[in-house]
């Protein structure tokens, strides 16, 4: 079961303002946005976290809130997303974007609300291994919180997930994170210990 996550209602004015006035953004709707008919709406926010390797082995992984996500409804399912970031303003939106993350993150969702514990959905994006997860923190803290995932949580890699690891699978934070934080780790140096 998922605890809804309100997003920061600038936020959620900015997409709402980029759909209702195409040439008040810089770049062009995408072709899913164009072409769709009928009524378009933002739902599902999730704030959208970077995770960060800090300083070395060992030290626990960190996260940095970097936007919030809106899925975009048209009808029965999602066509797009929409990006929000934080400006010395505040929030304003980004872009909008389509492709088979806006599906597994709708198909990450109804799993998530099937689950018999209660979590807040986040996006954890891991930029260097071209990854992005659905985070199901399962703390209170709010949403803007820089926190590492616990191990109560649970990460549901999304379609395309790296190789070797599973998309649409809820991994234990305990198994998914060593696998990451390896992955994400300097390759030793040639002729250091390590590398022998």
């Amino acid at each position: 079961m998922l605890r809804p996550s309100p997003a920061p209602v600038p936020a959620l004015r900015s997409v709402l303002a980029a759909l209702g006035s195409p040439t008040a953004v810089r770049e062009p709707r995408t072709p899913a946005l164009r072409n769709a008919q009928g009524p378009l709406s933002p739902e599902h926010p999730l704030p959208v976290h970077v995770l960060g390797v800090g300083g070395g082995p060992g030290l626990a992984p960190r996260t940095r809130l970097a936007g919030w996500r809106f899925l975009i409804r048209n009808g029965d399912r999602a066509i797009a997303a929409a990006d929000t970031m934080l400006t010395p303003d505040g929030w304003a939106f980004s872009h909008f974007f389509e492709g088979p993350y806006v599906s597994a993150t709708e198909r990450a969702l109804l799993q998530a609300e099937a689950l018999p514990t209660t979590y807040r959905a986040r996006l954890l994006s891991v930029p260097e291994l071209y990854m992005l997860t659905l985070w199901l923190h399962a703390g209170p803290e709010a949403d803007g919180d820089p926190v590492a995932p616990a191990a109560a949580d649970l990460m549901v890699p999304l379609a395309p997930a790296p190789p070797g690891i599973a998309a649409h699978l809820p991994y234990q934070v305990a198994e998914l994170l060593p696998v990451l934080s390896t992955r994400l780790a300097p390759p030793p140096l040639l002729g250091s210990p390590a590398s022998a």
